[in-house]
């Protein structure tokens, strides 16, 4: 298993009802393909470098877990289908 953190980025529109489905939707893609969290931060809304998609602000998350490539690459393919992630980013955390 490797370490790994992923930080993604909610629209900022969207229902507060809605945004913890999305975070718990997310969650359960990982952990349905073998991954074990560690630790989920919702940072909350923040002020983005630059505009996404007409967006300057965003409500930022960060995922930190240890699984496979499975887990990584369904969440990727996941999220670029959402509308309701504008931006994410996946890190392979070293060994320490």
């Amino acid at each position: 298993m490797t370490n790994y953190e992923i930080m993604y980025i909610i629209r900022p529109n969207i229902e507060e009802e809605a945004q913890k489905t999305t975070i718990e939707r997310f969650n359960t893609i990982l952990t349905d393909n073998g991954a074990t969290i560690d630790k989920v931060n919702e940072m909350g809304s923040r002020r983005l470098a630059y505009e996404i998609n007409n967006y300057r602000d965003g409500y930022y998350v960060v995922v930190t877990f240890q699984g496979g490539s499975d887990a990584v690459n369904e969440f990727d393919r996941q999220a670029k289908f959402s509308e309701d992630i504008i931006r994410h980013t996946v890190i392979r955390l070293d060994e320490q």
